[in-house]
């Protein structure tokens, strides 16, 4: 019955209307490409969104935990902590919905659709915790450690609807990591070196692995060709200051690394190595 429910939920077309509203306004307002560098995480190599929620799920989770304590043992100390700590929680709530919106903009339909519940959920159990922080600071603790404790079930929710994004729905994943893993781990040849168009992309293939080649002179660089944001074809983009942009969604990558230099990908292009035997272009599996 679950997996129904978010089978429908990933196929709720109904929810395009305010998904896309949300949408232009995310990219509307976050619009400095260093600014959505940052919050996708580009500079960390991994997204950064799944880092910052640490912070108020930690502290909601730690303020449960007191509360719970404080009821057992009467303890105004705990009461006082897992107040601090639901505002600790709150404070780090802004920085998490900004990754997490900036990420959400850039995926498929069918992501967005899920991500808006996954919105709405996390936006209902903020107001709970900040209702029940006003309430602990009115002397209604009671009430205040009631709130919190639906607000800590919502945010469970939430976060069901965040692990099913990542790990069913593949947001936030490197899409060109399961491709290495594809790539034969002895040396394989995939062309030759004279075939290969110099200061050009061009792609070849390890077995059925889509490999991007990159020719300066005698010199050869090897990715996997699937971007790692969206798995668009890296071969088909531009090429300008020794870095390829993907076609798809404009994510840039260090052709000699393949770190990730713009966004929306916050993962590096994973880097196979070359080498150049006899005139033939050989590569293998890291």
């Amino acid at each position: 019955m679950l997996r129904q429910v978010l089978t429908r939920l990933e196929q709720a077309n109904a929810l395009d209307g305010a998904s896309d509203r949300l949408q232009a306004a995310v990219t509307a307002t976050i619009r400095p490409r260093s600014l959505r560098d940052l919050l996708h995480g580009t500079w960390l190599g991994h997204p950064l969104h799944p880092v910052l929620v640490q912070v108020p799920v930690g502290a909601f989770l730690s303020a449960a935990l007191l509360d719970l304590a404080g009821t057992v043992t009467s303890s105004r100390s705990s009461e006082r902590a897992a107040t601090a700590l639901i505002g600790a929680g709150l404070a780090g709530v802004a920085p998490a919905v900004l990754a997490g919106l900036v990420d959400w903009s850039e995926t498929t339909k069918d992501r967005r659709r899920v991500g808006l519940v996954h919105a709405a959920a996390n936006a209902l159990a903020t107001s709970l915790y900040a209702t029940s922080l006003a309430a602990r600071l009115t002397g209604r603790v009671t009430q205040g450690k009631a709130l919190a404790f639906a607000g800590l079930s919502v945010a469970g929710a939430g976060a069901f609807l965040g692990g099913h994004l990542s790990y069913a729905q593949g947001a936030g994943i490197s899409h060109a990591a399961p491709e290495v893993a594809r790539v034969p781990e002895e040396w394989t040849v995939i062309g030759s070196l004279s075939s290969l168009p110099d200061g050009k992309p061009a792609v070849r293939r390890a077995d059925d692995v889509a490999v991007l080649l990159f020719r300066q002179g005698d010199r050869v660089t090897a990715l996997i060709d699937r971007c790692s944001h969206e798995g668009g074809p890296l071969s088909e983009g531009d090429v300008a200051d020794g870095c390829v942009v993907c076609p798809w969604h404009g994510s840039t990558f260090r052709l000699k690394d393949g770190a990730v230099v713009h966004g929306p990908a916050a993962n590096d292009q994973p880097v196979l190595p070359v080498r150049v035997r006899d005139g033939m272009v050989e590569v293998r599996r890291p």
